[in-house]
């Protein structure tokens, strides 16, 4: 017997992703681990524009906001524990200044509505069918925010009353977007505060709701990654040490099985050269203003101007222009070939 393991095979989507396809992943944990790859891969992607959310009303309500293009004003903040705050958004949504958090807020409310509008691929990812409901308004919170429980009633949401307003959901995300395809995944991060067994009634609800989503709408998919952690996976050396979320090699392995699903063939060996580039720009000089690091950023601001003339959609200018200035602060020598690069 030489098989250890149920590896999952991952057929291509019947839709493909590539370097100009925009694609949109809000949600729980999946949306930040694999956002943040599709992202630092220069794909055109926006990411949890209202900050990690891990229960499906949330999910629901930052999208219909984001296709309202709500503007938040003070009336829509909190204040408490010397800051205020949305309870709408994830704990980074807080200041001690109002002004500061809803100019966060609108600009990134703003950027969705815009980005929303042409995206082509949508990943929702759920986490958790519990739920916070605020006593004094009724409002179902995104984040608790860390104000004392006593302020709040716990729920589970039902698979109909998933099903039912994601019906809705999905039609006017649809309606706002017409080519929109949507892919649902299911985050493998257990909730252990909510005990083995809840987590498990979460998780199972979540599941039951989504299958049900995808038999009765066009244009929704699923994507197995709490099949790949929990089956494929199955062994605590795949996370980290709180034994709950995926680490890095849990992490690359769900996304190398992404690529298998939703991306082209010639899209990764174009993301194999932005890796290396990449890991250039991240390269740590040891002997700073010498001759050696004066040729090695000429020799990457070189491969990065050849690099975007054969590939023009995909934007290095903040690169461009952080390496210049440092090139020409290294000396003055420099400018005349630094200007050659400087932004038009």
């Amino acid at each position: 017997m030489s098989q250890f393991r149920t590896e999952i095979f991952l057929k291509k989507s019947s839709f493909l992703i590539n370097y100009r396809t925009e694609t949109f992943f809000i949600g729980s944990c999946f949306s930040d681990n694999i956002g943040k790859i599709v992202n630092d891969l220069k794909f055109p992607v926006l990411l949890n524009p209202f900050g990690v959310l891990y229960n499906p009303v949330s999910v629901k309500n930052a999208l219909t906001l984001i296709i309202e293009n709500k503007k938040f004003t003070e009336k829509d903040l909190n204040f408490a524990s010397g800051k205020w705050f949305s309870y709408q958004h994830h704990g980074s949504f807080s200041s001690p200044e109002p002004e500061k958090i809803l100019e966060k807020i609108n600009l990134q409310t703003h950027s969705a509505h815009n980005f929303l509008s042409k995206t082509k691929v949508l990943f929702i990812t759920f986490g958790t069918a519990w739920f916070y409901r605020l006593k004094e308004t009724n409002e179902i919170v995104a984040n608790c925010h860390k104000q004392p429980s006593k302020l709040f009633d716990r729920e589970l949401l039902t698979v109909s009353e998933i099903v039912e307003s994601w019906t809705k959901m999905i039609s006017a995300l649809q309606k706002f977007n017409h080519d929109l395809k949507i892919v649902f995944t299911l985050s493998p991060v257990r909730h252990w505060k909510d005990g083995a067994v809840n987590n498990q009634l979460s998780k199972s609800t979540l599941h039951l709701a989504i299958q049900e989503i995808i038999k009765k709408q066009n244009n929704c998919f699923y994507f197995p990654t709490y099949e790949i952690m929990m089956d494929d996976l199955r062994d605590y050396r795949f996370y980290t040490d709180d034994y709950l979320h995926p680490n890095n090699l849990a992490i690359n392995y769900i996304w190398a099985k992404f690529c298998d699903a939703f991306i082209e063939d010639k899209t990764l060996q174009i993301a194999g050269q932005i890796e290396k580039i990449s890991k250039a720009l991240n390269h740590k000089i040891l002997h700073q203003g010498t001759k050696e690091h004066k040729k090695f950023l000429i020799n990457l601001l070189n491969k990065i101007k050849q690099f975007i003339k054969q590939y023009p959609q995909i934007d290095y200018s903040k690169e461009i222009d952080y390496r210049t200035k440092e090139l020409a602060s290294i000396s003055k020598c420099y400018v005349k070939y630094v200007k050659s690069y400087k932004l038009m």
